[in-house]
């Protein structure tokens, strides 16, 4: 493969001087995995600010379609917790609202990826951004968990019963695993409509969780003040832990960085049009158009492809 098919993810550059200087007053983008009550839950904690900037910036989100495909993003980063190794979750809604639909995918190592089917949104006059459940209506959310070694994905569904992320979430690991889970997801935008904070909380019981406690756990996630809030402000991951649950004993058991990243390339996507019929290759190379923009719906980061490096993408098919 020739060295000019060998580009990796085009990360857009983030030009705000006041998010410059607030991210350097922030702590860093990261997942805290805790257990409580003596092991009778899991959770995670994410503070993923740079993250969601990062994807806003890629993708040229505004504030609604930042705040739909955030939540899912950082729900998305909070089910690493789940995973190891080279392994890769899947968060996917498909509705029949003006979103039309949601993908979020994350690996074990905290690389998170993902878009929004329709962007913009077609809503000109929609405003209240935090309630985007009539953006949603009904569809369907899925859980795929791309394990490494497994012979093939497995995959969880749910129709959508509220059109707000977390608490569909709530309803999919309850209905479709068996697993009460409680999640708290948050994008805090400044009067300029900046993302000055993002986070996420998710708490998981395993089957011998007295009812009592879940049930407390679970009203003190959904009642927690604004994650993106706290952590606009420099909170730690740790300390709101301590402050909000110290009284369920909680303690830490690992930590992993959270970022937007995406492994698609100009080499893979080169792959993908060496794949199509050598007759369609080869009316490109003659004909163009040149440049040709291949996109990635994941990051958006779009590669150009000359008359040349088609030339060596038909001399890949054959």
């Amino acid at each position: 493969m020739k060295r000019n098919l060998r580009e990796n993810m085009i990360l857009e550059t983030i030009k705000d001087d006041y998010l410059l200087h607030l991210f350097k007053s922030l702590p860093p983008d990261r997942i805290e995995i805790f257990m409580l009550d003596h092991g009778n839950y899991r959770g995670a904690i994410l503070h993923g600010t740079r993250m969601i900037n990062q994807m806003r910036a890629n993708h040229g989100y505004g504030p609604l379609e930042t705040i739909i495909c955030g939540h899912a993003y950082l729900a998305a980063g909070l089910m690493t917790s789940f995973i190891k190794g080279r392994d890769r979750i899947e968060l996917r809604i498909q509705c029949e609202g003006p979103v039309g639909g949601i993908s979020a995918e994350s690996t074990a190592e905290g690389m998170v990826r993902g878009y929004l089917e329709n962007s913009p949104i077609p809503a000109d006059s929609y405003e209240n951004i935090y309630d985007i459940s009539p953006l949603i209506g009904e569809g369907v959310l899925s859980i795929t968990k791309k394990i490494e070694r497994a012979k093939q994905p497995f995959t969880g569904w749910v129709s959508l019963e509220h059109g707000n992320i977390a608490q569909d979430l709530t309803y999919y690991f309850f209905k479709s695993e068996q697993k009460p889970t409680a999640f708290n997801l948050s994008v805090k935008f400044d009067d300029w409509g900046r993302v000055i904070g993002a986070g996420g909380l998710m708490i998981q019981a395993f089957p011998l969780a007295e009812d009592a406690v879940s049930a407390e756990l679970d009203t003190r996630v959904r009642n927690l003040s604004s994650l993106g809030d706290l952590f606009s402000r420099g909170k730690e991951t740790e300390s709101i832990l301590m402050e909000n649950f110290s009284d369920i004993s909680p303690v830490i058991i690992g930590e992993r960085d959270v970022r937007f990243y995406c492994h698609c390339s100009k080499e893979r996507f080169a792959r993908f049009l060496s794949a199509m019929p050598i007759d369609e290759i080869e009316d490109i190379r003659d004909k163009g158009p040149f440049p040709l923009k291949t996109t990635c719906h994941n990051c958006n980061s779009t590669y150009e492809f000359s008359r040349e490096e088609m030339e060596e993408v038909y001399k890949m098919s054959r």
